[in-house]
């Protein structure tokens, strides 16, 4: 560029927008070979000598090889041609022991199709066979794959497709059923719901959070197992509903002592992933809460020592330190939890279309549907056909590669992991 012009910055964008016509003559510039520090600032930095625009740039680091490509204008100006330019990169890259492909064409890459989502794959592991069937599934609706990554190798394997040409509610039907026969796990959400805007995860406590089923633990100590379990089999079948069960199993606790509720509060366990889980929505920024059918002696303690925003749940009746076998206040059921999830997306501030449920039960589902994406969590299958998307691994943080987190970033928020 000689004296005479006016710097990079000050020009203006609409002159240059001719460049990127149809007709604009344009190279892909294709740099593959073993990766290390400099290759991409030495391309362009070779590039830089032919006054070229750039127009996409695409790179990818696979088991320390490199495969970097720049699509850009062909050289206009200053005497150079494209023989030039093509000969001083492949000198360039020889030097380095890389391979060059330049390749000549007219504009810029072709435009995506309309209906664009972000389809995420959970593997444990991830064959060759089921990533062809999901791949061959997205193309039979229409839909085109244009970009791929991995957003973890542990506990599972995660990777995400971006999709376009397809609309995101028949991309999703067509990879549930697909996902199902296959054995691996499948989200698909819209790419217009910014996924790293949703501030405010939800989730289930009982056989979600927690790898227990509470009112099980109290009843343990009421020696009372067996007709818990009856009464629960009871409401399986239909003949009881939630809020009919729960009273009658708490009618079985009367007269236990109220120094049972530090014993169940110790005999509680996180299900693997949750801290990690919690910790890295948390430091991410989320905010984080939880529903239960279950009682809030035990959430209320979950709340301080995982550090939740928002906790709640029904609330045994204790009266001079014993069970009275009753609970107070309103009972969080099926369509309570999905009332809380509303009530804690208004108190965070958080619209509901940028809200995540997880839970596990029929219970549940109100919640799941509510929220934007609702994540079947190791559900029952009524649960998983009705959810947006299912985990079927015992790690609850394989939820935040739905979010589009990746491992590193998990690492990186809190160095240590369940």
């Amino acid at each position: 560029m000689s004296a005479s012009q006016p710097p990079q910055s000050s020009r203006s964008p609409e002159p240059s927008e001719p460049l990127r016509g149809a007709d604009t003559p344009t190279l892909l510039v294709k740099i593959f070979g073993k990766d290390r520090p400099g290759i991409t600032a030495g391309l362009f930095d070779t590039l830089a000598a032919y006054s070229v625009d750039v127009i996409d740039i695409e790179q990818v680091v696979t088991r320390g090889r490199i495969v970097l490509c720049a699509l850009v204008t062909a050289p206009t100006s200053g005497g150079t041609t494209e023989g030039d330019l093509r000969a001083t990169v492949h000198s360039w890259a020889e030097s380095l022991k890389l391979q060059a492909e330049i390749i000549s064409g007219t504009g810029d890459n072709r435009p995506r199709g309309h209906g664009r989502s972000h389809v995420t794959v959970l593997g444990h592991p991830l064959t060759a066979e089921s990533t062809a069937a999901i791949a061959a599934t997205i193309t039979s609706t229409g839909g085109n794959i244009d970009r791929i990554f991995r957003l973890a190798k542990y506990p599972v394997t995660a990777v995400e497709f971006a999709v376009s040409g397809t609309g995101t509610a028949e991309l999703r039907t067509a990879l549930a059923t697909e996902a199902a026969g296959i054995g691996v796990d499948v989200a698909v959400v819209s790419a217009g719901l910014s996924r790293r805007a949703q501030r405010l995860v939800v989730m289930d406590v009982d056989s979600t959070l927690i790898q227990d089923e509470v009112i099980e633990l109290f009843a343990a100590h009421a020696g009372c197992e067996d007709k818990v379990a009856e009464i629960t089999e009871r409401a399986m079948r239909g003949e009881l509903d939630f809020e009919q069960s729960l009273h009658a199993r708490v009618a079985l606790l009367a007269g236990l002592d109220a120094s049972v509720v530090d014993k169940v509060r110790a005999e509680v366990r996180l299900t693997p992933g949750a801290r990690t889980l919690i910790r890295t929505l948390k430091r991410l920024g989320y905010q984080v809460g939880v529903v239960s059918g279950g009682f809030t002696q035990v959430t209320d303690d979950l709340k301080e020592r995982l550090g939740l925003d928002f906790a709640s749940a029904n609330t045994l009746e204790m009266v001079d330190g014993k069970f009275t076998g009753r609970v107070v206040g309103d009972i969080v059921d099926r369509a309570g939890k999905a009332r809380l999830l509303r009530s804690f997306a208004k108190q965070a501030g958080v619209p509901l279309a940028q809200t995540v449920a997880i839970g596990d039960g029929a219970n549940d589902l109100d919640m799941l549907n509510t929220a934007g994406l609702g994540v079947a969590f190791n559900a029952k299958p009524v649960v998983r056909e009705a959810a947006h998307t299912a985990v079927n691994v015992p790690f609850l943080d394989t939820v935040l590669y739905l979010l589009g987190i990746t491992r590193e970033e998990v690492e990186a928020a809190d160095g240590l992991v369940d």
